[in-house]
């Protein structure tokens, strides 16, 4: 039985790396990050299992706006439509990682992660993620609460359960067939 994605995100980020990897070598598929909150925090977490490099070998930090566009395509118009943190730009880092890449599944995250830069619509704590590949996404906001520190280490167990959860419902597909 798939684990619910409540009883992912309480497990230490080590073992939801191990699992992440186990079940990548298991259905033979590749990783990618495309991040901007978390600085790399997703990609570290991801490469401190062991064996790593064999379905992660790409992840990208663009935590400029120019990175995003210059490295993963996001265009200059869904940035200046939608603003760095949102639905839309999210789901265009995914895309522009997973096809730049190669991989099969991509996480990417952009927020606000404070103490600064919050506004009335996007406070402190807002944080988009999108899985998915280069031609289906699926986003999700979330408002996490605490200092900087704390957004982004719930932003980077977000990102892991996201990745183990798809791949455990992947994984119990296959197995029925």
């Amino acid at each position: 039985m798939t684990p619910s994605i409540t009883s992912l995100k309480n497990l230490d980020l080590s073992l939801l790396a191990q699992r992440l990897g186990k079940l990548c070598q298991q259905l033979d598929i590749e990783v990618t990050t495309a991040e901007s909150c978390t600085g790399g925090g997703i990609a570290s977490a991801i490469t401190s299992a062991a064996g790593s490099s064999a379905y992660f070998t790409t992840g990208y930090v663009t935590y400029a706006n120019a990175a995003k566009t210059r490295l993963i395509g996001v265009s200059d118009v869904t940035l200046h439509t939608h603003g760095a943190v949102s639905e839309a730009v999210v789901n265009a880092m995914v895309a522009g990682a997973c096809r730049d890449s190669g991989a099969q599944l991509g996480v990417a995250v952009s927020g606000v992660a404070g103490p600064g830069g919050g506004s009335d619509e996007k406070p402190v704590g807002t944080v988009w993620l999108a899985w998915g590949d280069a031609n289906h996404q699926d986003a999700e906001c979330f408002h996490f609460p605490g200092d900087r520190q704390a957004v982004r280490e719930q932003a980077v167990r977000e990102a892991l359960a996201g990745l183990v959860a798809r791949l455990d419902m992947l994984a119990e597909g296959q197995e029925e067939k």
